[in-house]
């Protein structure tokens, strides 16, 4: 991407559009095209597709997507879908008529199957059932990935699809609940080193196995994919399985190929906000899918590794959360 490229950052105000555009700018790119929601609203097929012909950006990040927890996704799963469908639908759309030159469309490592095998590779898309708890806004994410491909098939398109693991850093939502584990936990630990508690109660088990990566990082991989030479970038568009009889979707993984367990990152959260108190965990909540762990083996392949551990990176998130609370 050329420095002064016309570079859209949609949903440039949430945990990885935010990123993204903070690494855009360290990088020396300066043709940003960002708008808010009360701007543009991209749930609005006519408002997004007059944006992308006023504007015509040259590359495309797809971050905006309407997000939350298990909570949310279970109170909102008609939103989940709805919203995001409408969102990426017009958006590619609109890409594919102004002639946008890449597209990466940010999904979640919820469209792999529940019980996939681990760590879980881009071939595994589709050869299982979902996790109900989410299924409404995987099955958008998935449709998402369908229509890159797609579009790159019928029209010659170059939009690739990248599935970034749980993730966690500066901008994040800090719901207590409405918001993802990490920050769902800084929250509460804080909460409760403030009040003087004994003991912070966590759903589920604690048993179960995640991964995560820091906002920062994830930005990264997506720059650092966009920037890629033809040859590369293009050998992970996906192909026709018609022809070639392979089931090859333009999806790559972004990760650090690692995990955790939920108690053992809610005593590494304890730690970093200064908990002196015990954890105790309440089996009657759900836990959700056993374990998600990314194949980033492709992303290796391609020469990008995430740098920031998890200890490093829950010492920033917790900053900007006492940062955030302090403003309101």
């Amino acid at each position: 991407m050329d420095k002064n490229a016309k570079i859209y950052v949609a949903g440039h105000r949430g945990l990885v559009g935010s990123a993204i555009v903070r690494n855009l700018q360290a990088a020396g790119y300066t043709n940003l095209l960002l708008r808010t929601h009360a701007e543009l609203d991209l749930t609005n097929q006519i408002a997004t597709a007059a944006f992308f012909e006023t504007e015509r950006p040259d590359y495309v990040f797809l971050a905006a997507a309407k997000v939350g927890g298990i909570v949310a996704n279970n109170t909102y799963p008609a939103e989940f879908i709805r919203d995001n469908l409408l969102i990426q639908s017009n958006i590619i759309h609109a890409a594919y008529v102004n002639q946008v030159k890449r597209l990466l469309f940010l999904g979640s490592s919820c469209i792999y199957p529940k019980l996939a095998p681990q760590p879980m590779r881009e071939e595994h898309l589709l050869t299982g059932p979902l996790e109900p708890t989410n299924r409404p806004y995987a099955l958008a994410k998935i449709a998402g990935v369908e229509m890159c491909w797609s579009y790159n098939r019928q029209y010659g398109t170059k939009y690739l699809a990248a599935m970034p693991t749980n993730l966690y850093g500066p901008g994040d939502n800090y719901h207590p609940e409405n918001s993802h584990v990490i920050p769902a936990l800084i929250r509460k630990f804080h909460e409760a080193k403030m009040s003087g508690a004994s003991t912070v109660t966590v759903w589920g088990t604690g048993t179960p196995k995640r991964e995560f990566l820091y906002s920062d990082d994830m930005a990264d991989a997506c720059v650092f994919l966009m920037n890629l030479p033809d040859d590369k970038y293009e050998s992970l568009l996906g192909s026709d399985e018609s022809k070639t009889g392979k089931f090859e979707p333009p999806l790559i993984n972004i990760g650090v190929g690692h995990d955790v367990s939920i108690s053992e990152l809610a005593q590494t959260v304890s730690a970093t906000v200064g908990f002196t108190g015990g954890i105790t965990f309440d089996i009657s909540k759900p836990d959700g899918t056993p374990r998600k762990l990314m194949d980033v083996a492709r992303l290796h392949s391609m020469g990008w590794q995430a740098p920031t551990k998890l200890q490093a990176g829950l010492q920033v998130a917790y900053q900007d959360f006492q940062s955030a609370e302090k403003t309101k």
